[in-house]
């Protein structure tokens, strides 16, 4: 059990914080407004059913805890830095509370835009700072991208990848730092494409979203979109993609959108309301309730999967 500060209680922080004491450890969460309290408690109580279901909530555990200020904190182990897309707020309040922890103290950054050199920038041990970034919500999702920057040891980056195994979650150990990460470049091309679409008249947001969850995602539970586009190569695989469909492909690409998501955003937000008009935390509880159960009946599916793939091979 190791004692961990979460720096931030918003979304992400409190989302933070029910996994880490899901996970069996001694959580505090340090946000100056008094409302994360009830914040906190609110998520705590809906994740523990969710990580019930998913098998990653420990026996024992003791409900993660706000405080107004980390100052005073004694023996933390880890900070999970989750404050605002502010760098220059970031800045201030992690090289503030460098001088209150021991000089061996990781410092982990949620940051989903910034790269963990520009974290690092206000601190007198940099090599102690890299990025964990969750896939939200984080008690949920189990994914956690994981990169440093060019001070950052390796050691640090392996201890890192130990313990979020030991949680349950997917590492995804990056090779180098770059904005945005993985998870969210990705969604974001996608994304990208979809606003084009709906902005032009091309599909409505419904069928844009159906076309995701109906077309896509079931291929995407077992494979990425290499693994598509290999098999959309019959029995000569990518080769055979390349070959037939390279050009057509590149083509396409050609012709990809490129919106301004700020100037399409009434267009999204009408089209997304006639879609599902459910309020957004029925909309969110209703996904915490369904995904759980879907991943659980995946692993034995994506097991045999793999599997025959393996004796097949043999």
């Amino acid at each position: 059990m190791a004692r961990i500060l979460v720096i931030g209680g918003g979304l992400i922080g409190c989302g933070w914080a029910a996994a880490f004491t899901g996970a069996g450890h001694d959580v505090v969460v340090s946000d100056p407004d008094p409302k994360v309290s009830l914040r906190l408690d609110e998520l705590w109580r809906a994740a523990q059913p969710v990580m019930a279901s998913l098998e990653t909530l420990r026996d024992d555990v003791v409900a993660p805890k706000h405080v107004l200020s980390f100052e005073g904190l004694t023996d933390i182990e880890m900070v999970q830095e989750a404050l605002p897309e502010d760098l220059d707020l970031k800045h201030r309040v992690l090289a503030a509370l460098e001088q209150q922890i021991a000089a061996h103290v990781p410092i982990i950054s949620s940051s989903s835009g910034f790269t963990p050199q520009m974290i690092a920038q206000s601190l007198a041990r940099p090599e102690r700072a890299f990025i964990a970034h969750p896939c939200n919500p984080p008690y949920l999702m189990p994914t956690v991208e994981l990169v440093g920057h060019s001070s950052t040891s390796k050691q640090i980056l392996d201890r890192a990848e130990a313990f979020f195994s030991d949680m349950g979650k997917t590492v995804l150990r990056m090779a180098r730092p770059v904005q945005g990460h993985l998870l969210n470049r990705l969604q974001f091309a996608l994304w990208r494409e979809a606003v084009h679409l709906v902005e032009t008249g091309v599909a409505s947001m419904a069928d844009v979203e159906r076309a995701v969850t109906e077309g896509l995602a079931p291929r995407w539970c077992l494979m990425g979109p290499g693994g598509v586009f290999h098999l959309s190569g019959g029995t000569e695989g990518m080769e055979g993609y390349l070959c037939a469909l390279g050009e057509a492909t590149t083509e396409i690409w050609a012709d990809l959108g490129t919106p301004n998501l700020v100037t399409a955003g009434a267009a999204l937000t009408l089209g997304i309301q006639d879609t599902d008009p459910r309020p957004v935390l029925t909309l969110a509880g209703a996904r915490d309730a369904a995904l759980p159960s879907l991943m659980q009946a995946l692993k034995p599916i994506k097991a045999d999967y793999y599997s025959k793939g393996e004796r097949e091979n043999e």
